[in-house]
């Protein structure tokens, strides 16, 4: 007897099946939100720089790890940098400094089509610090209200050359650590043409805005991208922007030196975020009728060289088991596969329904 594919016990002798209306529901769209470091950690409290970056990249940006560079394990976590839109503060002559490009750069991307100046609370702002989240870390977006950042205030004389290789850190001994969170709790903001914009204010997520609340700058949860107001951050933090032209005041490290300092003065002053994912699934009942799928295409089906069953009774009782779905498109190229929990019974005398969930 002649191996007989499966499906094939009516006249159509059919491997595939389509889908038949009502054979494919889109199910709805579910939230999903983990710690946005690695191993889904939600709360980073150890930060190291990178032996690997040069000193020209430096003048642009440090990459942020969660450990030492070289350690194999390590995964960047965030980018830190500075923008001035004159320019002041780093090598160069205005728009050819690496701190007009940054400023100019973020400004191009944040801010609307007629604004190209920094501004919190109403406030101008020519020079910003800006925190740019992993992608790999931020999935679709940053979780609003999930999100506390915790700056250590500068002694202003020196600053660490890595904090947690050894060095010292100069934090002022009172109001040593300063919480910083997005207000999407207290204020409804309004969606702009890259995402909804949140105000990064002074609180914690325990406690809410503190009242009253100070301005530190602005979170854009969709970009990943939080930017700090420098102007603030040299009133409250003593960070001691260093401004003019054509020199390196390497202001990147200050915010640096601010984030790890305040998690050597407690462990608990980390940089807490979660992000989000909205998960979209369609349901697909792939349905095999009692006629059809009771044979197999594998060897050990038939036995000889005429194709002749291996168990005799199959021929008036033929038995399969169903393990695995597999999803095809029109060109009968597989797209998806869907394993069962167990093997399931496929005879003549019953039918198999498979609801087969996809996420995407």
């Amino acid at each position: 007897m002649a191996i007989l594919p499966a499906g094939s016990f009516n006249t159509s002798k059919r491997v595939y099946t389509a889908f038949k209306v009502g054979d494919v529901v889109e199910g709805g769209v579910e939230k999903v939100t983990r710690g946005l470091w690695s191993g889904n950690v939600g709360t980073l409290t150890t930060f190291f720089t990178s032996s690997a970056q040069s000193d020209t990249q430096k003048q642009y940006y440090y990459e942020i790890f969660d450990k030492v560079s070289t350690d194999a394990t390590s995964e960047s976590q965030f980018s830190i940098t500075y923008g001035h839109n004159d320019g002041s503060g780093s090598l160069g002559q205005n728009e050819d400094s690496p701190s007009n490009a940054i400023y100019s750069q973020y400004a191009q991307i944040l801010l609307p089509d007629n604004q190209r100046i920094f501004s919190f609370n109403d406030v101008a702002s020519q020079h910003i610090y800006a925190i740019n989240l992993n992608r790999a870390r931020l999935k679709d977006r940053l979780d609003p209200g999930n999100f506390e950042l915790t700056l250590g205030k500068l002694d202003g004389t020196a600053i660490a050359n890595n904090v947690n290789t050894g060095s010292n850190v100069h934090i002022h001994s009172s109001n040593l650590v300063h919480e910083l969170i997005d207000d999407s709790g207290d204020t409804q903001q309004a969606a702009t043409q890259i995402g909804r914009v949140y105000n990064l204010v002074s609180g914690s997520i325990l406690n809410g805005v503190h009242s009253p609340k100070t301005y530190y700058g602005q979170v854009y949860p969709e970009q990943g991208v939080i930017v700090l107001n420098a102007d603030t951050l040299n009133t409250k933090l003593n960070f001691g922007t260093v401004t003019g032209s054509n020199i390196n005041g390497d202001n990147a490290f200050k915010l640096y030196t601010s984030l790890s300092g305040s998690a050597v003065i407690n462990a608990n002053n980390g940089f807490a975020a979660r992000n989000e994912e909205r998960v979209q699934s369609t349901f697909y009942f792939v349905r095999a009728k009692n006629g059809e799928y009771n044979f197999s295409n594998n060897p050990s089906y038939t036995s000889g060289s005429n194709g002749a069953f291996a168990q005799p009774t199959f021929a008036n009782n033929p038995k399969s088991y169903i393990t695995t779905v597999g999803l095809y498109n029109s060109s009968q190229e597989l797209l998806a596969v869907a394993k069962l929990s167990k093997p399931i019974l496929k005879s003549f005398s019953n039918e198999v329904l498979v609801k087969v969930k996809l996420d995407f």
